[in-house]
């Protein structure tokens, strides 16, 4: 690509980019910090998807704002009573099945998390914007390209009337925030080099058999259901390359497979992709899902004049001619997601709706599918071929009538 067009694709990304780093505080003041009559304006929030991260965002809203859950969903009604008890929502309330989500919508609710499988997010993104609800949402987006636009067209239709948040933790830790406006004020001088990895231990498997509630349960490990590790994991490492670098890439060529996690699904267990950004900047990156004894995911960019090194949930810092000492990240699966509960509280209560998290981490989902896309077919990719890609995902899922109430043997439903 000419430099001219690598120059546009960078301003581009630089304007979505710049909103989204100002866009991550998204106040002045720290993040959380009540304002005015916040400490006497109640949220009332509802929830679908009731596993692990419902649960735990659920009580974080409720703990950290004046915001009372009063209704949740989840196609599993195990999974709904255990966080309806925790949470004391009222047993009219809590609805299961497939499409019981809707009922959400026809609720006297203010705002929707979204925390159910990646499969589900485009219906039930677009469904609870279209009935007026404020959206806290989980990451990715998407599985695929066709909805990751269906849900940018229908976010920006609702900019400037509803608040919306993707809950990407790196994006409002203060660590984070900091080497990213470093980096971007030219800490590093001219990128050249990223090296970028998510390594990992396995997932938890949540039922055994191949019915279809099983694989609905442990849809983490299927590729319709999740989008591959790359898209439903690593896409946290592969937003803050894009935060960095101030840019999508422009192309990608990949490999990978499935070796030792075998047992369960159809996810890959390790993917190794180069991304080729503007100005001839490289992305080393790779990912694993069945490591034992080490465990890291790193954002390493070398510059001309110094080295960014950040760690989710590890150090964050700056070495070279222009040296930041930075911090340890600590417990930021917990802090950065508190940080964002609070701030989209905040701009719910003060009706100053957010939008700028959005267009950011659509981009950070197609990158994340250009990565799939090119290891999947071991071969380069451009980024406008992905973009113009019409392929959507199917999961093709065959839920038997009773399916909602069908409890594996020692299942847990918080895992």
């Amino acid at each position: 690509m000419k430099e001219t067009s690598e120059k546009a694709s960078l301003g581009r990304r630089r304007f979505l980019q710049t909103a989204a780093s100002t866009a991550a505080g998204l106040t002045v003041l720290p993040a959380g910090t009540v304002f005015g009559t916040q400490a006497n304006s109640k949220l009332n929030l509802a929830i679908t998807g009731c596993g692990h991260r419902g649960e735990f965002v659920g009580t974080r809203f409720e703990t950290h704002t004046n915001t009372k859950v009063i209704a949740l969903h989840d196609y599993f009604a195990t999974r709904v009573n255990s966080v309806g008890e925790k949470l004391s929502v009222d047993p009219k309330r809590r609805f299961v099945g497939l499409d019981g989500y809707k009922e959400l919508l026809a609720d006297d609710v203010d705002a929707i998390a979204v925390m159910s499988p990646p499969y589900f997010h485009p219906d039930q993104i677009v469904d609870t914007l279209e009935a007026g609800k404020h959206l806290y949402t989980c990451k990715p987006l998407a599985v695929d390209v066709p909805s990751c636009k269906r849900i940018l067209q229908a976010t920006k239709k609702a900019e400037g009337r509803l608040s919306q948040l993707v809950d990407f933790q790196t994006r409002n830790d203060p660590l984070f925030r900091e080497a990213a406006q470093r980096v971007l004020g030219g800490a590093i001088g001219k990128p050249v080099l990223g090296q970028v990895y998510y390594q990992a231990g396995r997932l938890r498997v949540k039922a055994t058999g191949h019915s279809q509630t099983a694989r609905l349960l442990n849809w983490v490990f299927d590729i319709p259901l999740s989008g591959d590790i790359i898209v439903e994991q690593n896409i946290h490492v592969l937003d803050v390359a894009n935060w960095y670098l101030d840019a999508h890439p422009l192309k990608a060529h990949g490999t990978g497979g499935r070796v030792v996690r075998t047992d369960v699904g159809d996810c890959w267990d390790h993917f190794v992709v180069t991304f080729w950004y503007p100005y001839e900047v490289l992305v080393d990156f790779s990912s694993g899902q069945y490591l034992k004894g080490y465990d890291d995911l790193c954002i390493r960019v070398y510059g001309s004049e110094g080295t960014v090194d950040s760690h989710y949930g590890g150090p964050v810092r700056i070495t070279g001619d222009h040296e930041w000492k930075g911090g340890d990240t600590g417990p930021i699966y917990t802090s950065g997601t508190v940080n964002n509960i609070k701030d989209f509280y905040s701009s719910v209560v003060n009706d100053a709706p957010l939008f700028a998290t959005v267009e950011p981490s659509v981009t950070s989902n197609l990158t994340a599918i250009l990565g799939r896309m090119a290891a999947y077919q071991n071969r380069t990719v451009t980024w406008d071929e992905m973009e113009s890609s019409d392929e959507r995902l199917d999961a093709h899922l065959s839920l038997p009538a009773d399916g909602s109430t069908w409890k594996p043997a020692g299942y847990v439903s918080s895992q």
